[in-house]
């Protein structure tokens, strides 16, 4: 499971957690259109700021932060969606997660 870590005011995604998957807040949402939400492709080339969508990643971290965790799991950022044996592991793994 991968999860976005805020500190010190900068955001990143972390490498998928096997074990010891550290406290974590959970952003639950609904969904924009598609070009507007942010995706894991957008965090890997670092494009994620543009979109609308970021802004709700943004207030979930700064909240997160406030109940004194650095990290929070949003369900469509984390998922590597062209590898598709992680793609059907995290559909699996999602109610557990939550």
């Amino acid at each position: 499971m991968r999860l976005l870590h805020l500190q010190s005011g900068s955001l990143s995604l972390t490498e998928n957690y096997t074990e010891h998957v550290p406290p974590y807040a959970i952003l639950s949402h609904t969904w924009g259109e598609n070009t507007k939400e942010v995706t894991f492709n957008d965090f890997t080339t670092g494009t994620y700021a543009n979109k609308i969508g970021y802004r709700k990643i943004q207030f979930c971290g700064e909240q997160a932060a406030r109940d004194g965790l650095q990290y929070f799991w949003v369900d469509i950022c984390y998922i590597n969606k062209s590898n598709l044996l992680e793609l059907s592991e995290a559909i699996n793994s999602m109610f557990r997660w939550y």
